[in-house]
């Protein structure tokens, strides 16, 4: 890069100002990590727009490292975010208005720009894939109060999930609950997700209804859309896209759960949110990202075949590749996404047994709710 064009990005771009973070911590922004060294003090030329910004605090020797804290922005051409490292609470806090302010003169100056590291633009695609339907106001929406998240705030909210064992060994791994700090940091709630129902219930109907109402939960999806999401479609996908990042650069398992939920939620559905979720998992299991962002995608109790994303993938390509009449957008991308998953995982997405025409695992979480009818029952 010339020069001039590197000065016109400086100039226009998002500048990340972080004074005083100790050496050795891991610091990232989107896709792309940072180990801090003694002269580190941001990252210059970000696109603007949002962004996901992580951390993680070292011991002196740099060997070991703290919970993932993190946080959303939304920050516009030339704008300069300052943050400043607490000693006590190990954290990135705000500066006053007035203080902020002359940082940021300072930063437009060119007083920093030997101090800051660049953000890498020919990574910024796969940031754009996983973040697109990110907005201001889905942020707004679903943040934490302060803003942070990190697995440390989970306490409460993880212990009262129902969880599979493979999701509790995911908790340990992030280490949940387990940092010095993490007694006060569990009082803070944490974000403010959408409650979604996995199983249907409806009083008044009958036994095939309600079994119709699980297998296709189109009706479910309709309802959520309108009663909390202003019949926006991309606020859901907004909050799709935010959960996983939260997860996948953040290490919360509450994003985790959530994530989980919608997609469960989506794979009962035959809308074409499957570009969404082939650029999630694209992404998430390139193992060269493994450095960058410390992803738990990769862990191998999570990619299992006793996963909760197995049994998913494995009843809706069977319901959707085996029907006679299916959208041809929607089918190209479940083939690519199938493949990606075979591929990748090395999965195999084969029937194992039927009752009447429907394939399940005994003891799936995720198996369908069917109300099997007596054939003799009396006709009313």
């Amino acid at each position: 890069m010339d020069p001039e064009t590197a000065l016109e990005l400086v100039k226009h771009g998002v500048t990340l100002l972080l004074l005083d973070v100790p050496q050795y911590t891991l610091v990232a922004v989107d896709t792309q990590m940072f180990s801090v060294g003694p002269a580190f003090k941001g990252i210059k030329m970000i696109p603007p727009g949002v962004h996901f910004v992580y951390y993680s605090s070292s011991s002196r020797d740099g060997k070991e490292f703290s919970s993932i804290i993190g946080f959303f922005i939304d920050a516009g051409p030339s704008e300069v975010i300052v943050r400043k490292w607490d000693q006590q609470e190990e954290r990135l806090i705000k500066l006053s208005e007035e203080e902020e302010e002359r940082y940021s003169q300072a930063v437009k100056n060119l007083e920093f720009d030997r101090q800051l590291g660049p953000y890498n633009l020919s990574h910024y695609e796969d940031w754009k894939q996983l973040s697109n339907f990110i907005t201001k106001s889905v942020i707004e929406r679903l943040e934490p109060i302060g803003g942070e998240i990190t697995v440390e705030c989970e306490n409460e909210i993880v212990r009262n999930a129902t969880k599979m064992p493979m999701e509790d060994a995911l908790g340990k791994q992030l280490k949940v609950g387990n940092s010095a700090t993490s007694v006060g940091k569990s009082q803070r709630k944490g974000c403010y997700y959408t409650s979604i129902p996995h199983v249907v219930k409806c009083k008044g109907i009958s036994g095939q209804e309600l079994t119709s109402l699980n297998l296709d939960k189109t009706q479910l999806l309709e309802t959520l859309l309108a009663k909390d999401y202003g019949g926006s479609e991309d606020l859901l996908l907004g909050e799709l896209q935010f959960a996983f990042v939260a997860f996948l650069m953040g290490q919360s398992l509450e994003a985790f759960l959530q994530w989980k939920s919608l997609v469960s939620l989506l794979f009962g559905c035959t809308e074409a949110f499957i570009k969404v979720i082939y650029n999630q998992l694209k992404y998430g299991l390139q193992k060269d990202h493994m450095g960058e962002t410390g992803s738990a995608l990769l862990d191998d109790s999570w990619i299992s075949a006793d996963s909760f994303l197995h049994h998913l993938c494995k009843d809706f390509f069977s319901s959707l590749l085996d029907g006679s009449v299916v959208d041809g957008d929607l089918l190209k991308w479940t083939r690519k996404f199938k493949e990606l998953l075979e591929r990748n995982l090395g999965w195999e997405f084969q029937q194992s047994s039927a009752v009447d025409g429907m394939y399940f695992e005994e003891n799936d979480e995720y198996a369908p709710v069917v109300e099997m009818l007596d054939d003799e029952a009396p006709v009313v």
